[in-house]
């Protein structure tokens, strides 16, 4: 039986059609593009890392500013609505509202005084920020644990009944 052969630079394909430059394109060397330099490599990772610290120790843009505060007299919650030896965030208003023994309400802002990062907890009895783990007092404001050195601000309120307004 004879066997014919393609010429040389041509391969027969699937159903006898000729496929060229198959072989030529396989043989041909591939070359990888260029690696970053080390300097674009160390700048890259500077700029990332100075873009992470600068995000990490700017101030958290809460939407809360003077013109979303809640106006002086209006109600800001119920009585009820405040737990005991807890306390509730009002983030459009900047307060913290707090109840550290039964029928005892204090106001504080919400606005840490390490960075100005809106706290966003209140567990057993400390209001917590979430940018460096400051602490605060739910009964005066004081400060439990730092970075913060400075307590809450106290606010004025006005309780009347079931309700507490911002005084």
């Amino acid at each position: 039986m004879s066997e014919q052969r393609a010429p040389r630079g041509r391969t027969s394909g699937q159903f006898g059609e000729s496929v060229e430059g198959e072989v030529s394109m396989a043989s041909e060397s591939i070359h990888p593009a260029s690696a970053p330099s080390r300097r674009v490599v160390v700048a890259a990772v500077g700029a990332a890392g100075l873009a992470l610290t600068l995000n990490a120790c700017g101030s958290e843009d809460d939407s809360s500013s003077s013109s979303d505060a809640a106006p002086a007299g209006s109600v800001l919650a119920k009585t009820s609505d405040i737990p005991e030896g807890g306390g509730k965030i009002f983030k459009d208003s900047g307060v913290v509202v707090t109840q550290p023994t039964a029928g005892q309400f204090k106001a504080f802002s919400s606005k840490c005084t390490h960075q100005g990062c809106a706290v966003t907890g209140i567990t057993n009895g400390v209001i917590t920020c979430p940018c460096h783990k400051s602490e605060f007092s739910v009964t005066d404001g004081s400060v439990k644990k730092g970075p913060a050195t400075q307590p809450l601000p106290e606010e004025k309120i006005t309780v009347s009944g079931d309700s507490i307004s911002l005084a």
